[in-house]
């Protein structure tokens, strides 16, 4: 599938999203009260996903003191997998103590509309609201944090914080494949 959404260097898409704390979260909000906007999209049962939880949340620990959040995103079919529901993203955050919203795609709009492919995939967005970053989250296989070399999201993070130009601008993606409606 070739990859389409949104290309670096344009405005992020807005979205409209419902999270697990049953708020209505927009990216514009964030905007206005962070310098820095992570989405990353993630899935409750992708051995990939999950296993960069702990790494995710370390990473808005690190940065979130200096303008920084991160946003999941779900937007896996939970027709075709049930265990991707809102109710078991609930369930989800609540047993992995996930320290950023959470939130539910369930139209695929807003994952169609940055380009996402896998989980988890990163998305890292500037104060102005510009794509700067999209790929991976790190280079480690995806069980084992300690291998990973180049952290790919902290380093993007680094240098937008220090008003530098982001390098790599992207990077391929590994992980479990959105599976898309029917």
């Amino acid at each position: 599938m070739e990859k389409t959404g949104t290309p670096i260097g344009s405005y992020a898409p807005d979205f409209e999203l419902p999270g697990i704390d049953d708020q209505v979260h927009h990216l514009s909000s964030y905007l206005r009260q962070w310098s820095i906007v992570a989405v990353v999209f993630i899935s409750n049962q992708c051995p990939y996903s999950c296993s960069y939880i702990d790494r995710l949340k370390q990473i808005q620990t690190q940065f979130c003191k200096q303008g920084f959040i991160l946003v999941a995103i779900n937007a896996m079919d939970a027709n075709q997998h049930p265990a991707e529901s809102f109710q078991n993203m609930k369930k989800f955050a609540l047993e992995r103590h996930l320290n950023f919203p959470y939130l539910w795609d369930p139209t695929q709009d807003v994952a169609r509309s940055f380009g996402a492919q896998k989980t988890p995939e990163a998305f890292l967005i500037d104060d102005l609201g510009i794509l700067r970053y999209s790929g991976q989250i790190d280079d480690s296989v995806h069980q084992d944090a300690d291998a990973r070399q180049i952290t790919y999201l902290q380093n993007a993070i680094a240098f937008l914080l220090a008003g530098e130009e982001v390098v790599p601008k992207s990077t391929e993606v590994i992980g479990c494949p959105i599976q898309w409606r029917h």
